[in-house]
């Protein structure tokens, strides 16, 4: 998820739970958004990045070092009377807390989590929200901001209460539910596909991924032997198996694609990716100089250059580029 969303988190959860502890604002905030520190290694290519974003720091184990370690900053935040001691339990566990909701959010989406690092490797995702998502945004807003109002009301009538408490855990709740929801919504549209035959034979994968606003529609992704099909899933319609895009496969095996494969940029995509569609073809001199591009289907079709590695090679297949690229040149980075 993007970085707003998990600050709205943390201070949602901060308000929810732990009112009581000092700078447990800060405290939350800091742990919900810790884990993202991984984002340093963009310094070192995006490749790098994508090899090790959402990886250790993102991790059951790393939770409680990075809880700990936000404590700490707490601590020293607050100053306190003699003999006044700091709350440390509840400091961690208030970190604690918020930590691993960075790491539920995260696991909602398209990207993806490696909760096991560094053990394993693996990615867990639950396809459910896209990276950013603006619905779940809205609510955790709403939520933060209704307590100032709140608060105005009650300075002109003179009343005294505790802020945020209440409207915290509701929006915690809603954003418990509304996962809840996009989840059924999301097996609905994955039994629609697998319930469909392609050209007379059976998918060997498939994936739903959200639309960005409407929790209806989903973008169909069915795995055949030789091609991928990327359809339109609306639940309030009929499903269409034959509509959408047909992508053949195949370039992969291409010489070309096989010298670029080889490429550190190729394979730190290779490794994250699980749906990734290959082309060839040729760049300003035909027959001697050739492109390769390989595409995560998961953020876009080919051509778009989103979320893909490109490389240039000459005739005797010498590779002269080769990039991972999250985004075209010129266009603004994505939150991730």
């Amino acid at each position: 998820m993007d970085n707003l969303t998990h600050t709205l988190t943390g201070l949602l959860v901060a308000r929810a739970a732990f009112s009581r502890l000092p700078r447990a604002s800060l405290i939350c905030i800091l742990a919900a958004n810790a884990p993202d520190l991984d984002v340093v290694t963009a310094l070192a290519g995006s490749h790098v990045y994508l090899d090790h974003h959402r990886g250790f720091t993102h991790g059951f184990l790393a939770a409680p070092a990075i809880a700990l370690l936000c404590a700490a900053v707490g601590r020293f935040a607050t100053k306190l009377s003699p003999p006044q001691p700091f709350p440390w339990l509840l400091a961690f566990l208030a970190a604690l807390a918020a930590s691993l909701s960075h790491l539920a959010l995260d696991w909602t989406n398209i990207y993806g989590i490696r909760l096991l690092a560094p053990f394993s490797q693996q990615w867990f995702r639950a396809d459910l929200a896209s990276v950013f998502d603006p619905l779940l945004f809205a609510i955790l807003l709403a939520f933060t901001l209704w307590p100032l109002l709140g608060r105005l009301v009650n300075q002109e009538i003179g009343a005294h209460t505790r802020y945020g408490v209440g409207s915290a855990r509701t929006a915690l709740l809603l954003a418990f539910l509304y996962f809840a929801a996009r989840g059924i919504l999301h097996e609905r549209a994955l039994a629609s596909m697998n319930a469909r035959l392609y050209d007379g034979q059976e998918a060997l994968r498939t994936a739903a991924f959200p639309h960005i606003v409407n929790p209806f529609r989903w973008r169909g992704l069915v795995d055949l032997p030789t091609t991928y099909r990327i359809l339109p899933v609306n639940l309030l319609a009929e499903y269409d198996p034959d509509a959408g895009r047909v992508l053949y496969k195949g370039a992969e095996r291409n010489p070309a694609a096989q010298a670029a494969a080889a490429t550190e940029p190729f394979q730190s995509l290779t490794r994250f990716a699980p749906y990734l569609f290959w082309q060839t073809g040729a760049d300003v001199v035909p027959e001697e100089v050739f492109t390769v591009e390989a595409t995560d289907l998961r953020f876009a079709l080919p051509g778009e250059g989103r979320f893909t590695a490109h490389a240039r090679l000459n005739a005797y297949r010498k590779i002269l580029s080769s990039e991972f690229r999250f985004t075209p040149p010129g266009e603004l980075p994505q939150p991730r």
